[in-house]
Parts: structure tokens; sequence; C-alpha cells
């Protein structure tokens, strides 16, 4: 094994995928986080699902058997875009948004206000109201010089009629519509493990980042500097690591996997 889980002190992990596949939670995902909890291992949760509020995430993890996961825990690509925005702009300062309500209580949250004119910068993320008339509002702005700060990439994303238009699609056309590429937060950009590494405190080559998506999870974990583990409850299997030339520290078969093999070491 080229992963040493002895030197281990901190996870970060995906959910979608990790701990659950829509409704169904996966299996001994409560027995992993008790491990945690009890080895006294701090972790986050990250998610490039831009649409929820982290509460809307805490109280689900209550449901399934995790509770007293704290807001903070919970790492969206709204919240790490809102951490980025921070870093640029003060209080008050006006962001045009294109998103769903929980990524606009995310932005509320951190004083920022939504309107479109003088808008120093256009956030977009997931909108399932997106149109035209959002879209030329952008790329108007974009093009007289607002800042153009994308929440995450993803193309598309899964739910029961099939894939559907994620985020990536929408930074794409007001890419096509203003020749500008946006700055892009959520995974595997640098950005999403910088706030969660920030926020546990701990250094990335102790750090193990848990994923079931190659392109973002494990790819953005490995450009981070963490260690991964690749599991196979998710989206891509082992042939896709070939395909895609992205290859974990280790993969496992799911988190009780990872969790027998940890307690072994």
């Amino acid at each position: 094994m080229s992963l040493d889980l002895t030197q281990i002190n901190a996870v970060i992990s995906d959910m979608d995928g990790v701990l659950w596949r829509g409704d169904h939670v996966l299996p001994q995902v409560v027995e992993f986080f008790n491990f945690l909890r009890r080895e006294n291992i701090p972790f986050a949760l990250a998610t490039n699902n831009s649409g929820k509020h982290p509460l809307t995430y805490v109280k689900r993890l209550e449901e399934i058997g995790i509770p007293n996961v704290e807001p903070w825990q919970i790492i969206t690509s709204g919240t790490a875009t809102a951490s980025y925005l921070q870093t640029q702009y003060g209080e008050g300062t006006p962001i045009y948004l294109i998103g769903m309500p929980g990524l606009a209580d995310v932005m509320l949250e951190a004083n920022f206000v939504l309107q479109a004119e003088d808008a120093a910068a256009v956030v977009a993320g997931i909108d399932f109201s997106f149109n035209y008339d959002k879209a030329l509002t952008a790329t108007h702005l974009i093009r007289n010089g607002a800042a153009f700060v994308g929440t995450n990439g993803d193309l598309t994303f899964p739910n029961p009629r099939g894939l559907s238009p994620g985020a990536g699609s929408i930074l794409a056309m007001l890419e096509a519509a203003t020749d500008i590429k946006p700055v892009v937060i959520g995974k595997p950009e640098f950005a999403m493990f910088e706030v969660a590494l920030r926020r546990l405190g701990t250094e990335a080559g102790h750090t193990l980042m848990i994923g079931d998506r190659l392109n973002t999870d494990i790819s953005g974990g490995k450009n981070a500097g963490l260690k991964t583990a690749f599991v196979l409850t998710g989206v891509h299997t082992t042939n896709d690591a070939d395909t895609l030339r992205i290859w974990p520290d280790e993969t496992f078969s799911g988190l009780g996997h990872l969790l027998s093999t940890w307690q072994n070491a």
C-alpha cells in the first residue's frame, strides 16, 4: 500500500458517491465517522454543489446517524467562493449572482449585496431558473469590467432523468459570450482545498482526501498535496483511472473497506 494511514491526522471527504448515492446511504458510513471521532481525527466534508446551504447537509448528516457536525465543517463550492470573494472585496460589495437560494443565503451571510447595479463581480453557480435575461445581464457586466467567478466547473450532474447541465455549462455559455475565462473555485481547483485545510488547521501531506470522482476529488487532492483515497461507490471505476491517467494513492471498495484497513494499520 502506498498510503500510510498511520500518518493521516485529518480527513476531507466528498459526500455524494462516498456517503450516499441519492437517497441511499452507503454501507458503514456511520461507523467510519464514529471511528474518526474516537481517534480525534478532525474532518471536513466538501462538495461542489453550490445550491445547498451547509445547514442542509448538517441536517441530512444528523438524519443518517452522524450528529453534531458543525456548519464550518461543510465546505460547498458556494462557501468556498464566498471565502475567496472576502479576500478580494470588502463588506457591502455588490455582486451579481446567478445561483440557487442556498447560494444567495451564503453570499448574504458573507455580507455581500446582491444586485446588478455597480456589481464588482459576477458569481455563477448552478441555477435551475437560469434564463436569457440573466445571461444578458451577466454578459454586459463582465464585458464592462466586472470580475467573472464560477463556483465550480462541473459541466453536468446526475439526477433521476439522467445527466443534467451543471454550473460549468452556465460558465461555458458566459465564457463564449464574453471571451473571458472565469476564476473557478470548486474541486479540482486549489481554492477549495485551501479553505478546507485552513479550517481544519492541518498540513496537506497529513490530510486524506476521500472521493469517488477522479477528475475532481482525486486530481484536486493530489494537486493540493493531499493523500488520496479513491472509493468505488460513486461515479468512476478503476478502469477510468487508467483512461484519465489519474492515479490515487490507494483505491478502496468503499468507506467500510477504508475503515477496516485503517483500523488494522
